[in-house]
């Protein structure tokens, strides 16, 4: 998307709506940037200009930032209990506007109705699940470590959490965050993508009708590049939260350090889904349909990678039913009911995902396609794909080891459950896995010996509920803490261990 610039005092096209600007939330209000450049955020399904997102800069990230700052002190002297309250406040909010939230989620990222209620809800579950801040704030003691002597450990707020985020989950990612860093007493900034804002607003409409959460503490600020430089670059931001790709993670995690900052990154993933020649064919079959194909593809959790394990005659009867499966799957707006491959977030998804396609048909890579996506209408916005299938690939190949991030399987064939491990481990990214078996063996050795952090066992995709981390390894995490659970403690709050004696 290239920036356009606008004037306030240019007039409408005539016979047209003027389309909306967004605006930032500073300090309790919604604020016009300063600056004239925008973003169109376009419909995923028609091409059509949805709004306007302002290209924000360092003036108004810097207005966020100390407006979190100057409020966090009184924030963080509210009893957890009573932050606590304010959080479920917001869970009931979001509980009651969950099907609006959704259907923007649909407009506005391009998602079917029923995987956007999905992830209003996982993020809701996000809220819930801090909303036990004053039990998973408790520290720890111990008597008597010399005479007269006690320690104990307690938790203090970090500071200021400035969290970017990405846009094939524009509802819940935010709620990853949000919730957890002022539920331990942070002040907070939200950078959504620039690419699908419009929930992330909807999110912030909602917390400004909640007065037990206060002015200034919770702020959101648009922009592209250049609000995400300056939250990195900003020296009262204490900790930052990012998703996104993993050269992105990888340059988030840079800069924080640079700027002493606390960084948790979660990067990008090529997740692999095991195929035991054991498994049951028919909820096998469905389980892979909807990792890889729900979202059009476009999920760090997404399975990519299909491992056919076992003899060529089994190997072939999963390809055929995958194959037959994903045929059946049917291309379409996501506001229409009963599709079940999405738009992609914009024409340039597709065009990706078709060049790698067109590499692999002509780079001798030794790959079969058996279903090609590349046929489907592109539709007006030119982001309509079919389900793709390709098998015989070079096992290094990038239909093999790289993110594509859209609806495309890649098959993969081995003897064992050794040489799928070996295949597997292989990979740079960590984030996810899951093995299809009826073996508990099987299962144990897959999970025991697999390189991921997250895994399913006869589970599509592996999504932990909130009370547990999302906790990818390798370069799928720049950081030591993953989001949600008690990770999301560790990393918004610092320890402090104070040793005493009274005489």
């Amino acid at each position: 998307m290239k920036p356009v610039t606008t004037s306030s005092h240019a007039p409408p096209k005539i016979g047209a709506e003027e389309t909306r600007t967004l605006r930032n939330y500073i300090g309790g209000g919604w604020q016009s940037a300063s600056g004239p450049e925008v973003l169109e955020d376009r419909d995923p399904v028609s091409g059509q200009v949805a709004a306007l997102v302002p290209l924000s800069g360092e003036t108004e990230v810097d207005a966020a930032v100390r407006t979190a700052r100057e409020a966090q002190p009184a924030w963080r002297e509210v009893a957890p209990q009573r932050r606590a309250r304010a959080i479920m406040r917001l869970r009931h909010e979001l509980s009651e506007r969950r099907e609006e939230l959704a259907r923007l989620v649909t407009d506005d990222m391009g998602k079917t109705f029923d995987d956007a209620l999905g992830e209003v809800g996982r993020g809701i579950e996000s809220v819930e699940a801090a909303c036990a801040i004053p039990h998973l704030l408790k520290g720890e003691n111990l008597e008597g470590v010399a005479r007269g002597v006690d320690v104990e450990q307690i938790r203090q707020p970090v500071g200021v959490v400035a969290a970017i985020t990405p846009f094939n989950f524009p509802a819940m990612i935010p709620l990853w965050f949000l919730p957890f860093a002022l539920a331990c007493g942070n002040g907070f900034v939200l950078k959504p993508s620039e690419r699908d804002p419009r929930p992330a607003e909807l999110i912030f409409e909602v917390i400004d009708g909640i007065e037990e959460i206060p002015a200034g503490i919770c702020n959101l600020v648009h922009g592209a590049r250049d609000a995400v430089n300056a939250l990195l670059g900003h020296p009262e931001v204490d900790a930052v939260s990012f998703v996104g790709q993993a050269s992105t993670a990888r340059y988030v995690s840079e800069r924080a350090a640079a700027t002493g900052k606390r960084c948790q990154a979660l990067g990008g993933a090529k997740n692999s889904l095991v195929v035991m020649p054991d498994a049951d064919l028919e909820p096998t079959v469905s389980g892979i349909m909807g990792s890889a194909f729900g979202a059009a593809g476009q999920r760090c959790l997404a399975g990519s990678v299909a491992v056919l394990v076992g003899n060529q005659e089994r190997q072939d009867e999963v390809r055929d039913a995958l194959v037959a499966a994903a045929s059946e799957l049917r291309v379409g707006p996501g506001a229409d009911e009963g599709t079940d491959v999405c738009a992609l977030v914009g024409p340039d998804a597709r065009e990706r995902l078709a060049a790698a396609l067109d590499r692999a048909e002509g780079g001798g890579e030794g790959g079969e396609i058996l279903l090609d996506g590349r046929e489907t209408d592109p539709g007006p916005a030119g982001t309509m794909v079919g389900p793709s299938i390709v098998d015989g690939v070079d096992r290094e190949s990038e239909l093999a080891r790289e993110e594509l991030f859209g609806p495309l399987l890649t098959l993969v064939r081995v003897p064992d459950l050794d040489g799928a491990l070996e295949f597997v481990n292989g990979s740079r990214y960590g984030n996810a896995g899951s093995i299809f078996t009826t073996s508990g063996d099987a299962a144990r050795e897959y999970r025991y010996g697999v390189e991921a952090g997250m895994i399913g066992v006869n589970v599509g995709v592996a999504a932990p509920i909130a009370w547990f981390p999302f906790s990818g390894w390798k370069d799928s995490l720049e950081g030591d803490l993953h989001a949600n659970g008690r990770d999301a403690v560790e990393f918004y709050t610092r320890k402090k261990v104070i040793t005493s004696r009274w005489r």
